[in-house]
């Protein structure tokens, strides 16, 4: 509408009516609701408003999303149309497995208490034969019309108890020529049973007439049947606990109430309820809040689980609590305990969640950091771990027990490298470990990056067909360094350590190396953030703050709800959250293997490997080295004749083929013998090699110069001692190699 146009009145719609605000007249009379003698009154803004459009919260909208939407949203979480025991073989066989042992063990516990039953129910019979003939007495005497009788002769109504009376002996007399005629041939066949029948006959008869007698003498508050009380089942989940709960704690006000989204159901082996607290509230604090939570449930700690839900918003609590005491309940059996084997390119079983499902767990390709404090179960995961590794017969093993206590040293007879103990010969052992495996690292990363497109289709990394290669040697290779602290807070070794776990774990993992990191003291120090930052798979145990709980998981973790400090080491040890991403986590207990059932399971390795022929290292007998730091800097120190300040490349070369065959011996190789060549031929050796040995000096800063040496061939392509650094630089990681990862992730 513009600004000269009049208003004028619009006709009726959805919205309502517009109706113009009386004004005075140009006189300076009101107008009151006298429309028609109104001046035309200037709208200096305005905006067209669609007649049919519908106005927020207007009582007119319709309600809901539809009838097609409501279906929709039935759906989408629907029950399946056959329940899955039925669809599933596996589990109807577990069902049908789990209903008859029930139901034998029931039967085999009832009949072994057969006897005792029995002598209960006889020790009845008196006070049954004594109920039953009182019974007979009231009814044969027609006790029940006796009142009505006398009070009728107490109001003197003559002629009413006459007629009662009389209706009362009637009743008596036919009750007792009844229980006559069936009393005469009861008593035939007592007196032809006692001489007719048998001993055990008799026997049966009287015991099934003393059964008879004492079930009708038995007494409800004593039960003649043992009752089995499971005191550590708990009772039904209902709505009601839930919100008496979390006022208990404060999570609910007085006038506020919670929503529950679905209604308390049976999930697994207990009851998960999905609710909405009251607004304001936020559902990562019942985390926080659990002990507290499983107090005013009055239910042990171990059963109560809240959840946050990260696909709903911040006020969504997810609350499962278990029917049986974890504490009470029977050990949840890793599946590789007694037989099978792994493969680490597979996920592999890790432990179970709160309601007993299997967690599974992808190794290749990823790098884990364990942490948690002391008791809080970090062996259990670490054994896990070793166990699946050392149950894959093409993975290389190589353990770092810090902690010297041998927890895993039932991966001992398998284990390419293993050094348990935490004084400074085995923080030694694990440094020269970090650098052989960024050797062996470049080694891999080398054969990779020559292996055609058609390899390695989805990135330059190792694959389950590059593995099963042998001469490639690009099979798993698994180091778990743990308590690691011990090596990071060495005064000697730890900040080298540092410096190769850092280059490390950011590159190994797409060279099939998996690296695992355990630490019970999670803090800057202990742990290096380099170390720390890129760590892909993350488990945290019980920690007692924010920066320890972030440390390991994550920054942000803590505040978005992840919180380790929900776990009581005492009775949550091996539990922890475990988290593959920011996005992606869940609340883990890892498996728990005894000592024993690890040697056994070590045994079983040890025997796949050796009919595999994949057994390597010290498991093989071998003796391993520590890796070979020196560089070519080095070995031309070893090599420079004592005295000479310039020495010939070529003649440097020869020397260096002779220390160090195997480096070197490449560099001097001709087509025919010296002695056979000519002296032009031999010229062009000598500056082949001079110009490998220029190529090979360029990443240590130092370059060829002509060197004129009267009487030992003249002026050549040279070297000065002097131009030899004093110590070598940190050129050990080659120029291209500087990106922090150099593969495509599927």
């Amino acid at each position: 509408m513009s600004a000269n146009e009049t208003a004028s009145t619009p006709p009726d719609s959805a919205m309502g009516k517009v109706i113009n605000l009386p004004v005075r007249a140009e006189d300076g009379t009101h107008t009151g609701e006298n429309i028609d003698v109104l001046r035309p009154v200037e709208i200096l803004d305005g905006e067209v408003v669609d007649p049919g459009a519908t106005l927020v919260d207007d009582p007119a909208a319709p309600r809901g999303a539809g009838w097609m939407a409501d279906r929709r949203a039935y759906m989408a979480t629907a029950p399946a149309v056959i329940p899955s025991f039925l669809r599933d073989r596996g589990e109807f066989a577990e069902n049908a497995r789990f209903v008859a042992t029930y139901y034998s063990h029931m039967a085999g516990f009832h009949a072994a208490r057969t006897p005792v039953y029995l002598g209960r129910l006889w020790l009845r019979a008196p006070v049954g034969a004594g109920r039953l003939t009182g019974r007979y007495l009231r009814w044969v005497t027609d006790a029940e019309a006796r009142p009505v009788v006398s009070k009728a002769a107490g109001r003197s109504d003559e002629q009413t108890w006459m007629k009662l009376a009389t209706m009362q002996t009637q009743r008596t007399q036919q009750r007792r020529r009844q229980s006559l005629i069936v009393a005469v041939p009861v008593a035939l066949l007592v007196t032809m049973a006692a001489v007719l029948l048998p001993g055990w006959g008799l026997a049966m008869v009287a015991a099934a007439i003393l059964s008879l007698l004492g079930a009708a003498g038995r007494n409800p508050d004593q039960p003649i049947v043992h009752r089995y009380v499971a005191f550590h089942v708990q009772r039904r989940l209902e709505s009601t606990e839930i919100e008496t709960s979390l006022s208990a704690i404060g999570m609910v006000g007085k006038n506020e109430k919670v929503d529950f989204v679905v209604p308390v159901a049976t999930d697994g082996p207990g009851w998960r309820a999905e609710m909405d607290l009251p607004p304001g509230q936020l559902a990562e604090t019942v985390l926080e809040k659990r002990s507290e939570l499983a107090a005013a449930m009055r239910r042990p700690l171990g059963c109560v689980w809240p959840e946050t839900d990260r696909n709903a918003h911040p006020g969504r609590l997810v609350l499962w609590v278990a029917k049986q005491d974890p504490a009470k309940s029977k050990r949840r059996l890793w599946p590789l305990l007694s037989d099978g084997q792994a493969d680490l390119f597979k996920p592999i079983p890790f432990g179970f969640d709160p309601r007993g499902r299997l967690v599974e767990l992808d190794l290749m390709g990823v790098n884990m950091l364990i942490g948690g404090v002391m008791g809080s179960g970090k062996t259990s995961a670490v054994l896990v771990l070793a166990l699946a590794g050392a149950l894959d017969p093409t993975c290389e093993m190589w353990i770092y027990e810090l902690k010297g206590s041998g927890d895993v040293e039932a991966v001992k007879p398998v284990c390419h490298r293993y050094v348990s103990g935490d004084d400074d010969e085995h923080c030694k052992a694990a440094l020269d470990g970090l650098k052989a495996l960024e050797k062996e690292m470049k080694r891999r990363k080398a054969i990779i990056k020559e292996l055609p497109l058609s390899e390695v289709p989805n990135g330059r990394k190792v694959y389950p067909h590059l593995a099963a290669r042998r001469e490639l040697r690009l099979h798993p290779l698994l180091a778990i360094f743990d308590e690691a602290h011990t090596l990071f807070e060495h005064p000697k070794y730890g900040k080298a350590a540092a410096e190769v776990a850092g280059r490390l774990i950011r590159k190994a993992r797409a060279y099939g190396i998996i690296l695992v990191f355990t630490t019970q003291r999670p803090d800057a120090k202990s742990i290096p953030r380099g170390v720390s930052d890129n760590a892909i798979v993350r488990f945290c145990l019980a920690v007692t703050g924010h920066l320890p709980n972030d440390l390991i998981l994550g920054t942000g973790m803590y505040r978005r709800g992840v919180r380790a400090t929900m776990f009581d080491p005492a009775t949550d040890a091996g539990t922890g959250w475990l988290a593959r991403s920011a996005l992606n986590y869940q609340i883990a207990r890892a498996a728990f293997i005894k000592q024993d059932e690890a040697a056994a399971i070590g045994r079983r390795a040890l025997a796949l490997r050796t009919a595999a022929g994949t057994l390597s290292g010290e498991a093989a007998g071998e003796e391993v080295a520590a890796a070979d730091e020196s560089d070519l800097i080095d070995h031309l120190r070893a090599v420079w004749p004592a005295g000479e300040d310039t020495m010939h490349s070529h003649r440097l070369v020869e020397a260096l083929a002779t220390y160090r065959p195997d480096l070197y011996g490449a560099w001097v190789k001709t087509l025919r013998p010296v002695d056979e060549m000519t002296d032009e031929e031999l010229r062009e050796a000598r500056t082949a090699r001079s110009t490998t040995l220029s190529a090979a000096l360029k990443p240590f800063g130092v370059r060829t110069r002509q060197i004129n040496k009267r009487g030992d061939g003249g002026s050549a392509k040279g070297l000065r001692w002097d131009d030899l650094p004093t110590r070598r630089n940190n050129a050990d990681d080659d120029p291209g190699d500087e990106s922090e990862d150099d593969f495509d992730d599927d």
